[in-house]
């Protein structure tokens, strides 16, 4: 029975030659170790659509190899010379190449395979060269073998002979190659690639269907890690581009149907990406982890576009930087790298178009991507069902993933009104998935820094996100909704119109208050955007935010201190009154929280104390341990962390030495502060 090499796990690079070696065995042991790797590549499933003859002709010729291996160990021959000694092993070595050729061909991209035919080709007639070469020189005479098993060798070395003469390459493999080739020139000059064409070259390349051509991207998108030259990187980036075009006007209607299967698989492992993975701007995994003047980490697309936008202080403490230099987080990045390639994620490829003196290197993946985004909306637009429009919007949505180009282009052909169609409580009501795939394309054209504008000037799209937020049909919509607004939020003009808007601010804390974890996080982090606005956090403050972030603390606790904090230092006394149920919590973060948790409890806490009075003083004082818990925080925390623990405890000692120039008129609320309701810290 043919074994498929879909059982070999595919590699992310392909080993060099050195990288074969023939096992140390006993000459009966290594004759054996020949036979089982000739009967696996002899019963390995030839290559269907590329090279076929070229696979076929090596499989043939080791399948009559491996009767050879077994006269030779029915003769029982225990000791061989030198020289078939050395023989054997060279001949292990060619057919592990044999069978990792064979593998790579299987496994890999078709499409790549086919621009590196001739490559391939070469590869399979170099083996067949080495294999012809060592049965010339193997010391058959010594072996004593069977005149029929003598034959079988000799036909094999004809076979070698014949094989090397004649072109490489199939002359349908050439003609599949420059077709690709003259549809990529096509492309790049913007014409629109024949349609039939298309679907005759995927036919061949045996692309026949959605599932197939998203395989085929993703199989890519490997090629493209494993290349390190840009101009393979960029040709790859542009078969990618021709690829995706080619499923959305050929197969695109079937995506969810056919594929549905694979794409709850796809969106389960998205939703799985860690937390500390995600970049606190996009939300997106970063690509390149950088650490700004207050510790904390950005993708550096995203940081280094807040800056550059007029921003001065980090976007998740608030604080003020005090320099704007960019650090790689090289640990960080080595962890995600590793996850990615554990979970056959693409890492270090980045699809977006570069420039050199002005010139788009890459201009036939972007202009697949504008033709790709131009067919889906055209589809949408004219789309007579919700289940139709759903198919658009849901490619419209897997497209927008990808790079900032195609962001780009599906927002200047239009998509951001058309999608705002999808967003009401209409959709909701009758297809909740298109309202989900609507907003979440949403969300994913927001992280490029002009779609932000774009969004907030297109009529209906912000009233259709907040009413998402508010009544959406799933969990999943609302959460993506507030991920949208704290996107949008990223421009400060904007955070002030999206924290004016009631509607807006009840949906982010009803959000917090009643939504499952993945949601809770998503508002959390939006009202930590708003609250840079100090008008915003006098109405957060009205709306009880301290009260609902002090219960969030259990399950989001850095998020919900981090909130806390801001509130706390542009709320004014209010806020800090509030804030008095909460002291219990905090000093538990500042002993049992992250490093993250520790830093912005202790600040919060030094605000409280500074702002709230003796009061707020003498209730932190009396928590047993405290000053044990300063102490540990002062030694293992974070830069920050330290120094707001240094100030707690100078604040403490002051008020503890009667030196709070406030603590003179308070004494006697204080003491009964004290007496009626120390605050214990759990053991």
């Amino acid at each position: 029975m043919a074994v498929s090499p879909q059982i070999f796990p595919p590699r992310k690079r392909r080993p060099s030659a050195g990288a074969f070696i023939s096992p140390t065995l006993s000459d009966l042991k290594l004759v054996e170790s020949l036979l089982i790797l000739s009967q696996e590549v002899s019963s390995m499933k030839p290559l269907q659509f590329l090279l076929q003859r070229s696979c076929l002709s090596i499989i043939r010729k080791v399948k009559l190899l491996s009767l050879f291996f077994e006269e030779l160990l029915a003769n029982q021959v225990s000791f061989f010379s030198p020289p078939t000694v050395l023989c054997f092993e060279e001949m292990y070595i060619v057919l592990q190449r044999m069978k990792t050729l064979i593998e790579d061909c299987y496994n890999g991209s078709k499409m790549w395979l086919l621009m590196q035919i001739e490559t391939a080709a070469n590869n399979f007639h170099e083996l067949t060269i080495d294999l012809s070469t060592l049965l010339d020189i193997m010391p058959l005479q010594e072996l004593h073998l069977s005149q029929d098993v003598e034959d079988v060798v000799v036909l094999i070395k004809k076979q070698c002979s014949k094989r090397t003469k004649g072109a490489l390459v199939d002359s349908k493999d050439d003609k599949i190659r420059l077709q690709v080739l003259t549809t990529l020139d096509q492309i790049k000059k913007e014409i629109v690639p024949d349609h039939s064409i298309l679907k005759q070259m995927f036919e061949s390349l045996g692309l026949r269907d959605s599932s197939a051509c998203k395989e085929e991207i993703e199989s890519l998108e490997e090629e493209i890690q494993n290349q390190t030259d840009q101009k393979s990187k960029h040709f790859a980036a542009a078969l990618i581009g021709l690829v995706r075009y080619t499923k959305c006007v050929l197969f695109g209607t079937s995506v969810q149907k056919s594929d549905s299967r694979r794409r709850r698989k796809k969106s389960a492992s998205d939703a799985n990406v860690p937390a500390d993975f995600r970049c606190p701007i996009s939300l997106e995994l970063m690509r390149s982890p950088v650490v700004v003047a207050t510790g904390q980490t950005y993708d550096r697309q995203s940081i280094s576009l807040w800056i550059e936008s007029g921003h001065n202080t980090c976007p998740k403490t608030g604080q003020t930087l005090a320099h704007t230099n960019l650090v790689t987080n090289t640990a960080l990045k080595n962890l995600i790298a590793l996850w990615c390639r554990e979970q056959r994620i693409p890492f270090d490829y980045a699809a977006s178009s570069e420039k050199v003196n002005g010139v788009v290197t890459n201009k036939a993946a972007l202009e697949a991507t504008k033709m790709t985004a131009s067919f889906l909306i055209n589809k949408l637009a004219t789309s007579q069902s919700m289940e139709a429009a759903n198919d658009a919007v849901y490619e419209l949505r897997s497209l927008s993933k990808t790079d900032s180009d195609s962001r780009a282009c599906i927002a200047e052909a239009g998509a951001i009104a058309l999608l705002a169609r999808h967003l009401g409580p209409d959709t909701a009501s009758r297809l909740p998935n298109l309202q989900v795939n609507a907003v979440t394309t949403i969300l994913n054209l927001s992280i490029l820094e002009a779609n932000k504008t774009r969004i907030m000037e297109t009529e209906g799209a912000l009233n259709g996100v907040i009413e998402v937020l508010r009544s959406g049909a799933t969990w999943e919509a609302k959460g993506n909704a507030a991920a949208t607004i704290f996107s949008l939020s990223g421009v400060h003009a904007h955070r002030k119109t999206l924290g004016r808007k009631t509607r807006v601010v009840k949906g982010l804390m009803d959000l917090v208050k009643g939504g499952p974890t993945s949601s809770k996080r998503d508002a959390l982090v939006a009202i930590l955007n708003l609250a840079g606005d100090r008008e915003t956090v006098g109405r957060l403050v009205e709306r009880g935010i301290v009260e609902i972030v002090a219960e969030a603390m259990d399950v989001l606790p850095e998020e919900s201190v981090t909130i806390l904090e801001a509130v706390v230092k542009r709320g004014g006394l209010t806020a800090i009154v509030a804030a008095y149920n909460t002291i219990k919590k905090l000093c538990i973060l500042l002993r049992e929280g992250s490093d993250t948790s520790r830093e912005s409890a202790a600040a919060t806490l030094v605000t409280i104390c500074r702002k709230g009075g003796s009061e707020m003083v003498a209730d932190i004082a009396a928590v047993p341990g405290i000053e044990r818990v300063i102490w540990e925080l002062m030694e293992s925390g974070t830069a920050r962390a330290r120094r707001k623990a240094a100030a707690l405890l100078r604040i403490l000692r002051r008020w503890a030495a009667g030196l709070d120039a406030r603590s003179s008129s308070t004494t006697t609320t204080t003491t009964t502060a004290m007496t009626n309701s120390r605050i214990v810290l759990p053991s």
